[in-house]
C-alpha cells in the first residue's frame, strides 16, 4: 500500500490517495479535484472508490465530483442524510480496493455520523501494512471539535469522543500510521494538537491526552474549556456538502474596466486587495480592504469569517496570485469572483482616490502614540487573555465589522501576532474613515521594546 498525502495548508487539512500500486480510494478530497486527480496520473492508477469520514464543516467536498468523473463508488456513512446518489457505508461493513482490505469504524465525536477507516494490505512488502484514515477523530496529539453541530450536543459528542478514539485504537495495530484530515493548522481541531509531519497509533495511543486521560469526565471538561471560535463560513459548509457541491470555477476572469472598478468602489462593494501589507498600506484604493495573499497563509479562513457571505467580490492582484485565491476562496464556497488585475491601484482605477496609513513596530508606538489613543488588539480572545499589551481594546479580528462601534474615536494602533491579521483590521477601519496606525511586528517582541504587558495569572 502507497498513501499520497494531498495537503492544503490553507485550511490545516489533508487529504489521501491510498492505492496498491493499480487501484487507489481517495478520502476526504476538496472541491479542486484537480490535484488528486494529478496524483493518482502520477501513480499510474485508477480511482474507483472515494470516501468521506464525515460531512465536512471546514470546506466544500469534492468527493462527489471525484466520484461521477471516474464512475467510482462514493461512499458516504449510511446515516448521513445526503441529497445526491452515493453507496451507503455502515460501520464494520469491509470492502475491497483492489487487494486492499478497507474496514470503516463508527467514530462519532466530531460529527455524530463520523467514521474512521482502518485499511490493510495483505501483501505488503516495503510498502505500508495498515493505515489509519482518522478524519476529525483522533488527530496528532489531539481530536477533531464537538462543538460543530449544535451547543446543546456539545458535551455528549466529547464524550463520544473519549469512547472513539479508543474503540479505534483497539481495531488497528500499535505501527499503523496514522493519517487525519484535520488538525495541521485546521480551526476543526482542538486542545493540545501537534504539527508533527506524522505519526502511528501506537504514538498516540503513548502521548495523546485523548488516550492516557484515564477519567473521562476530566477529558470532557479539558476539551469544552478549550473549545475556541471558529470560522463563520462553516456554518454553510455542511448543508452544501450534504446537498453535493457542484464543480468549482478555478479560471480567472477578464480584468474589470476601470470604470467599473471605480462604481464597486464608490458603490462600497468588497474590492479585496492580495498585495503586501507594507504596499497596501502605502497606497491603495479608497474603499479597497488588505488581505495579503501568501501560499500557506490563513488568507482562506480569515477571508471568509470576516467578509459577509456570498456579497460581491473583486480581488485585486497580480495573475498569478489572483488566480491561487480564487481555487482557495472555491474550497469554501467563494465562486466565482471577479479580478482587477495588477498591481499599481492609480493604473487600475485612475478615478478613485489613493489613501494610506502608517505602519510602525513597537517602538514607534512607545515613542510616537499620544496621551488618549487606543491600542487595539484583534487576536482572539484566548490570546488575549494569556498576554496582552496594558490596557489595549480586545476585538478579535472576525467581530469587528460588527462592534466597529464600540471603539473610541481617537487614533488606533492595531496589532495582532504577527501583523497579518491587523493589516487586514486596519484596512477595515481606515475604510470607514477611521485614523489608524499598523503595527507591522510580533506581538513576542513587544516587551523588548519597552512596551508594558499585562499576563494571565498562573493558574
Amino acid at each position: 500500500m502507497d498513501v499520497v498525502v494531498v495537503e492544503t495548508t490553507q485550511l490545516g487539512d489533508r487529504s489521501y490517495l491510498v492505492h496498491d500500486g493499480t487501484t487507489a480510494l481517495v478520502i476526504d478530497p476538496q472541491r479542486d479535484t484537480d490535484r488528486v486527480e494529478t496524483a493518482a496520473r502520477n501513480a499510474g492508477v485508477t480511482i474507483t472508490h472515494v470516501a468521506e469520514t464525515h460531512l465536512h464543516n471546514d470546506y466544500l467536498t469534492g468527493g462527489l465530483i471525484l466520484a461521477r468523473h471516474h464512475n467510482a463508488r462514493y461512499l458516504v456513512n449510511a446515516a448521513d442524510n445526503v441529497l445526491f446518489e452515493h453507496d451507503p457505508v455502515a460501520p464494520g461493513e469491509a470492502f475491497k480496493v483492489g487487494r486492499l482490505s478497507v474496514k470503516p469504524v463508527a467514530t462519532p465525536g466530531h460529527t455524530h455520523t463520523h467514521l474512521a477507516y482502518v485499511v490493510s494490505d495483505p501483501d505488503a512488502g516495503t510498502g505500508v501494512r495498515q493505515a489509519v484514515f482518522s478524519g476529525g477523530s483522533l488527530l496528532y496529539g489531539s481530536v477533531g471539535r464537538t462543538d460543530l453541530i449544535a451547543p446543546e450536543d456539545t458535551a455528549g459528542l466529547a464524550h463520544d469522543q473519549y469512547a472513539s478514539v479508543r474503540r479505534l485504537v483497539a481495531e488497528a495495530a500499535p505501527d499503523a500510521i496514522l493519517y487525519p484530515t484535520h488538525g495541521f493548522g485546521s480551526f476543526c481541531s482542538i486542545g493540545p494538537a501537534s504539527r508533527i509531519p506524522a505519526s502511528t497509533i501506537g504514538e498516540q495511543a503513548a502521548t495523546n491526552h485523548a488516550l492516557t486521560d484515564p477519567d473521562e469526565d476530566h477529558f470532557v471538561r479539558h476539551l469544552l474549556a478549550n473549545i475556541t471560535a471558529y470560522p463563520s463560513y462553516y456554518a454553510h459548509m455542511s448543508p452544501l456538502n450534504a446537498l453535493g457541491p457542484g464543480p468549482a470555477t478555478l479560471d480567472v476572469p477578464e480584468s474589470v474596466q476601470p470604470a467599473e472598478l471605480e462604481r464597486r468602489l464608490e458603490a462600497g462593494e468588497w474590492v479585496v486587495d492580495l498585495r503586501n501589507r507594507v504596499a497596501f498600506a502605502a497606497n491603495h484604493l479608497r474603499g479597497s480592504v488588505a488581505f495579503e495573499y501568501r501560499t500557506g497563509s490563513s488568507f482562506t479562513s480569515y477571508l471568509g469569517w470576516v467578509l459577509p457571505w456570498k456579497q460581491p467580490l473583486t480581488l485585486l492582484g497580480a495573475h498569478d496570485d489572483v488566480k491561487k485565491a480564487i481555487r482557495d476562496l472555491a474550497r469554501i464556497g467563494f465562486d466565482s469572483p471577479d479580478a482587477a488585475l495588477g498591481e499599481d491601484p492609480g493604473a487600475l482605477a485612475p478615478g478613485a482616490s489613493l489613501v494610506q496609513y502608517p505602519i510602525t513596530d513597537w517602538a514607534g508606538l512607545v515613542r510616537d502614540r499620544a496621551p488618549g489613543e487606543t491600542v487595539l488588539d484583534v487576536r482572539r480572545t484566548e490570546e488575549y487573555s494569556a498576554s496582552h499589551v496594558s490596557k489595549a481594546v480586545n476585538v478579535p479580528l472576525h467581530e469587528l465589522l460588527l462592534r466597529l462601534d464600540e471603539l473610541p474615536a481617537a487614533r488606533i494602533w492595531v496589532h495582532c501576532t504577527s501583523g497579518y491579521r491587523a493589516s487586514v483590521a486596519a484596512s477595515l477601519l481606515h475604510r470607514v474613515g477611521r485614523d489608524v496606525v499598523l503595527i507591522d511586528a510580533r506581538f513576542r517582541e513587544a516587551a523588548d521594546a519597552g512596551v508594558e504587558l499585562t499576563s494571565a495569572a498562573p493558574a
